[in-house]
């Protein structure tokens, strides 16, 4: 891909705030193969979620990574007199539902006043001069709340977060606003559905799954597995956030969805088919197990990305089942990947379980 003449902003020095975790590492290695110009600039804190193996091969004299935690304004104000940063696109947080149900002092702390300083020091850097800058601020659909069988959110739907993680993310959303339209600070913000692919930390349904099937370990699943999620593939949601930055006006809101609902019961037997395909004397299926429900589990969420499909002329690439079959494959051909994220950092153990 060349770089687009014809976008109404042209990034040049980006900071990547989280670019060493799932999503942040994808959306680096998307920036770096379709824009080798852009100078990238990777600020992580290097928690359990974030590794330097899932930046293999980035590399290059526009990309530089800074070892750091968002939460410190001093470097952040270093890094944005050092660098000139004109682009900001803000990964960085906690993301396991699960996790913060354990401990939410993280996620309060990461998502809201982590937020919180790198909005202080973007806007310090920014100081209402002129030019292409942008802070674009990524977050969930679980803002929203739960949905019933029918409906879908939208850009205007009304926040209604159910668990720690969601409530700190609707906190952060509300900040980012508050910042734009006090200040001026121009903002973006893009609310996803549930993202898998390639690098994606073994906590998360997807990789855990298959890293249990292929063991031959039970497949736990929640309640009775009929919570639905729309299923977005993480390079589709690059090339989203990729469009938002370049095309955007600032203060938009946008929808990222992969117009892929399903139960999670029948990912999982999807999962399993698949899995099945490359070893047939299996059956996965029978390694299913029915387990306690996540306190405070949202029944269904369901993106409706009509905005950005009609302002912006994004849409998914993906259908689910090509996406899983080609994550599957990732996962069973970097199984040394998994291996070291084990023995450094995660048993694979059960969380979020306390009340």
């Amino acid at each position: 891909m060349n770089e687009k003449t014809d976008s109404i902003r042209t990034p040049k020095v980006m900071l990547v705030t989280g670019g060493a975790g799932f999503i942040g590492a994808n959306f680096v290695h998307y920036m770096r193969e379709n824009y080798p110009q852009l100078r990238i600039v990777n600020l992580d804190k290097l928690t359990y979620a974030g590794s330097l193996n899932n930046l293999s091969g980035v590399e290059g004299d526009n990309y530089s990574f800074v070892k750091g935690d968002i939460c410190d304004g001093v470097l952040l104000q270093k890094i944005f007199a050092e660098e000139a940063i004109d682009t900001v696109v803000h990964f960085a947080a906690e993301s396991h539902v699960d996790r913060s149900i354990d401990g939410p002092g993280d996620f309060i702390q990461t998502n809201i006043v982590g937020t919180f300083t790198l909005l202080q020091a973007a806007r310090a850097a920014w100081n209402g001069k002129d030019g292409d800058f942008l802070f674009h601020h990524i977050s969930t659909d679980e803002v929203y709340g739960s949905l019933g069988e029918d409906g879908f959110f939208t850009e205007d739907t009304a926040y209604d977060p159910s668990s720690p993680y969601s409530a700190s993310k609707a906190s952060s959303d509300h900040l980012v606003r508050a910042w734009g339209r006090t200040f001026g600070l121009p903002v973006t913000i893009s609310n996803c559905s549930n993202n898998y692919g390639p690098l994606q930390f073994p906590e998360k349904l997807l990789p855990l799954m298959i890293e249990k099937a292929v063991s031959g370990q039970n497949l736990p699943v929640y309640g009775d597995g009929s919570n639905i999620r729309d299923w977005l593939h993480v390079k589709d949601h690059c090339s989203a956030i990729d469009c938002i930055i370049r095309n955007a006006k600032a203060g938009s809101t946008y929808n990222v969805g992969g117009c892929n609902e399903w139960k999670n019961l029948d990912v999982v037997h999807l999962l399993c088919d698949l899995l099945q395909e490359i070893y047939p004397e299996r059956d996965f299926r029978k390694q299913i197990v029915f387990v306690a429900d996540r306190p405070g589990h949202d029944l269904r969420y369901a993106i409706d990305a009509g905005r950005i499909r009609a302002e912006l002329g994004w849409s998914p690439s993906y259908t689910f089942q090509t996406g899983l079959r080609e994550t599957i494959k990732w996962y069973l051909e970097n199984t040394v990947w998994l291996e070291a994220i084990h023995e450094e950092k995660y048993t694979g153990g059960r969380l979020g379980l306390k009340k």
